[in-house]
C-alpha cells in the first residue's frame, strides 16, 4: 500500500512525500526510524492523471541517463549520502519522466528500499544490467565506480548508434528526394505528354505507349496503390512483432550481404561489453550470462547465448561453447579463452568489443559510401529511360507529320 506523508524532518524541514508500506503502523515505523515527526499520513488514493499519463511517454534520452549516474557518482564520491545526492540531481533534471522517477526512487529509498531495488522498478530508464550491476556496488561497497563504468557503458552504445544513425541518414534522404522527383514527372510530366499525343493522333512507339499507358493508370490508381502499400507494410509490421515473424527476420538480417556482417559485429560488441562490465563487478558467470541473452536485440544471438550459458552451468566454460558454435566469430572465441587462462576475462572481452566496434564502423561507412553512388546510378538510368523515351515519341511524331 502507498502512503503519503508530510513530516518534519531531523533539521526541522518541512518535507512531504510517497513510500510502500505493508501497513499504516508500519508506515510510521519507518518513518520513526528515519527520524522523522509525522504531521500527516494518509493512504495515497490512485486517480486518473493525464498530466501523469502524458509524462509516462515522455522518453529518456540515453545521454540524460549517462548524465544521471556520471553525477550520483561525483556526489557519492564527495561524501552525500544517497538520498540527498537524489534530491539535488532531481533539482536539476529537465526531462519530466527522469525527474517523477527519481522522486519516486527517492520515496522507496526512505521507505527502507535499496537503490537497485528502486531502478529497477523504472525498466524503461534503467536496464536490467545497470541496476544489477548496481546491486552489485552496493553488496562491495564499490557503487560510485559501477556508476561511472555504466556510464561509460551507455556511452558507447549510444555513440555506436548515432554513428550508424548518422551515416545513413543523408543516403536515404538522397534516396527520398529522388522517388519524389521521379513520381512528380510520372503524376504531372507525363499527363501533359499523353494528352499533346492524343490531341495529334500520331502512332507512337511501343515503348512511349507502355510509359505513358503506366502513368495515366497510375495518376488514376496512384492512391489505392499506395494505400494497398502501406497495408501491406503495416502487416508485415505486425508479422515481424509476433513470435514467428520476429525469429524469421532475426535469422535473415544475419545472413544479409555486407549489413548482416555489421548486425552480428554490433551485436557481439554489445554482449562482450555487458559481460566485461557485469564481471568486473563481480557478478557469476551463469547470472551474466542470462542478462547477455536478454540484452540482445537479435533472437539468434539471444538463443545462442542461452545456450552457452547451459554449457557453462555443467562445467565446459565460455569458450569451449563457443568454439561450437559459428555464429561467434573466431578472434571472440580465442580472446575468451585468453581470458579465462589468465583470469581477465573482462579486459580481454573489452578489447574484443573495441575491435568489433571499429570494423564495424569501417564497414558501415564504406557500405553507406556505395550505397549514395548506387542510388544515384539507379536514379539516373530510370529519369534517362522516362527522357529517351519521351524524345523518341517526339521525333516519330515529326516523322509522321506531312509539311
Amino acid at each position: 500500500m502507498d502512503y503519503q506523508y508530510i513530516a518534519y524532518n531531523a533539521d526541522r524541514k518541512l518535507i512531504k512525500g510517497k513510500f510502500s508500506a505493508s501497513s499504516e503502523e508500519a508506515a510510521l515505523g519507518i518513518l520513526s526510524y528515519g527520524n522523522y515527526q509525522v504531521v500527516s499520513l494518509k493512504k495515497a488514493t490512485p486517480v486518473l492523471n493525464l498530466q501523469k499519463l502524458l509524462v509516462k511517454q515522455i522518453r529518456v534520452n540515453p545521454k540524460e541517463t549517462i548524465m544521471f549516474s556520471r553525477q550520483l557518482a561525483l556526489l557519492l564520491g564527495s561524501g552525500i549520502d544517497i538520498v540527498t545526492a537524489l534530491e539535488l540531481l532531481q533539482n536539476q533534471v529537465i526531462n519530466t519522466a527522469l525527474k517523477d522517477a527519481i522522486g519516486e526512487i527517492i520515496s522507496d529509498i526512505r521507505g527502507g528500499t535499496s537503490l537497485s531495488e528502486a531502478l529497477s522498478k523504472h525498466p524503461k530508464i534503467f536496464s536490467q544490467v545497470y541496476y544489477q550491476a548496481v546491486a552489485a556496488g552496493e553488496q562491495s561497497g564499490s557503487l560510485e565506480l559501477v556508476l561511472r563504468q555504466m556510464a561509460d557503458h551507455i556511452e558507447r552504445a549510444y555513440e555506436t548508434a548515432k554513428r550508424v544513425k548518422g551515416a545513413l541518414t543523408y543516403p536515404i534522404l538522397v534516396l527520398v528526394v529522388a522517388l519524389l522527383v521521379i513520381a512528380a514527372m510520372v503524376i504531372f510530366v507525363l499527363p501533359t505528354f499523353t494528352s499533346l499525343y492524343a490531341s495529334i493522333g500520331a502512332e507512337m512507339p511501343g515503348l512511349t505507349n507502355m510509359l505513358l499507358g503506366a502513368a495515366g493508370w497510375f495518376s488514376h490508381n496512384g492512391l489505392y496503390l499506395i494505400l494497398v502499400l502501406v497495408v501491406l507494410l503495416g502487416l508485415g509490421f505486425v508479422y515481424a512483432k509476433g513470435a514467428h515473424g520476429k525469429a524469421l527476420w532475426d535469422r535473415a538480417a544475419l545472413r544479409l550481404p555486407v549489413v548482416g556482417r555489421i548486425y552480428l559485429l554490433n551485436e557481439m560488441a554489445r554482449a562482450c561489453r555487458t559481460i566485461a562490465l557485469l564481471f568486473k563487478v563481480g557478478l557469476p558467470l551463469p547470472e551474466i550470462m542470462t542478462m547477455a541473452s536478454q540484452g540482445s536485440s537479435n533472437g539468434v544471438v539471444s538463443g545462442t547465448l542461452v545456450e552457452v550459458q547451459r554449457e557453462l552451468i555443467r562445467g565446459e566454460g565460455l569458450s569451449r561453447p563457443m568454439s561450437k558454435m559459428p555464429i561467434f566469430p573466431p578472434l571472440m572465441v580465442q580472446m575468451v579463452a585468453v581470458g579465462e587462462e589468465t583470469g581477465n576475462l573482462d579486459t580481454t572481452l573489452t578489447t574484443v568489443a573495441e575491435s568489433f566496434e571499429a570494423e564495424s564502423a569501417d564497414k558501415t561507412a564504406a557500405a553507406v559510401g556505395l550505397i549514395q553512388p548506387a542510388v544515384t546510378i539507379v536514379i539516373g538510368l530510370i529519369i534517362m529511360v522516362i527522357a529517351v523515351t519521351l524524345m523518341s515519341a517526339i521525333y516519330s511524331i515529326y516523322g509522321q507529320m506531312d509539311f
